[in-house]
């Protein structure tokens, strides 16, 4: 069994900035991630609010991460961790068949997009029901499509996919959107999103794809019928929590609970980034974990400090 003094679980920007910080203090550093590097940053179409960094692609930015990371020695496995063990003074990391001893663990699993669990959903997933503007955008030039929720993300893809679609309808079950104002205005100004507002999907319908959805308004009870192509769908967040298995204290809600060291009621057991229960959600956020979790990890490591 190899042995490391920090495992991170995790290769979104709070994972990576961790591998940095970590590698950089020359411990010998692992981080796992199930998929490829990135997490749900991959996937968006636009980064204009990480400081000091003009207008990306969350493609690139991760691109510059990872390759930081790798010069700081940090080593990037693709496996996806199932479970934590304690053992006495260390923990035992599994993923897949591989098992890897570690004094300090920093949980950076992040989220995925919530499921709106109505009919039609689960049938036409890659058939015209989506969770990625970006992954699937292009298959709906000249197109009209629904987008689903009212925060920055819904937005945000909404107005990416109006390079590819003729129509976007946006739907949002309450009166106002909860996105930025700077994203709220330019949906305004786009001619080709129209707004649902206090509306909810009640079924996707389709056969050999998506061909409909079903509106209702949930203040008047009126209930409407429009044909699209495709519904993407960004109705909230779920933490990637469920193969820490309870180790440690989690919110309500599935978020794992920490101070403002990123500890968790486990000593050596960190978190850090969107998998957290926190106000704010950002690539920016995400980072300032990262860092945060790997200087507690090294002073563990070191001096025995928690």
């Amino acid at each position: 069994m190899e042995k490391y003094d920090v495992v991170v679980i995790g290769a979104g920007p709070a994972g990576l900035t961790a591998g940095i910080y970590a590698g950089r203090a020359r411990l010998r550093t692992l981080v796992l991630e199930g998929m490829m590097p990135g997490g749900q940053v991959v996937v968006t179409s636009h980064i204009e609010n990480y400081p000091g960094v003009g207008p990306t692609t969350g493609t690139e930015l991760i691109a510059e991460m990872s390759e930081q990371m790798a010069s700081f020695g940090a080593e990037l496995k693709t496996a996806p961790a199932t479970s934590i063990e304690s053992r006495g003074d260390s923990f035992v990391v599994s993923a897949g068949s591989d098992t890897f001893e570690t004094r300090s663990v920093i949980v950076a699993t992040g989220t995925a997009y919530k499921k709106l669990g109505v009919p039609g959903e689960e049938e036409f997933l890659g058939r015209g029901v989506s969770y990625c503007a970006t992954c699937d955008g292009p298959f709906y030039k000249d197109l009209e499509i629904a987008v689903v929720g009212g925060g920055d993300s819904a937005l945000q893809e909404a107005l990416y996919l109006t390079t590819f679609a003729t129509k976007i309808y946006l739907i949002h079950r309450r009166d106002e959107f909860r996105a930025v104002p700077i994203l709220r205005e330019r949906v305004r100004e786009n001619e080709k999103i129209e707004c649902f507002c206090s509306c909810v999907v009640e079924r996707i319908n389709g056969a050999g794809g998506v061909e409909s959805i079903d509106l209702k308004n949930v203040k008047t009870g009126e209930q409407m019928t429009h044909p699209v192509a495709g519904v993407f769908l960004f109705v909230g967040l779920e933490p990637k929590t469920e193969f820490l298995g309870g180790i440690v204290d989690t919110a309500p809600d599935g978020f794992i609970l920490t101070d403002n060291d990123m500890k968790t009621n486990v000593r050596g057991i960190l978190a850090a980034g969107d998998c957290r229960s926190k106000l704010l959600r950002q690539i920016s956020t995400a980072v300032g974990d990262g860092a945060t979790a790997a200087f507690a990890a090294q002073c563990l490591v070191e001096d025995d400090q928690w």
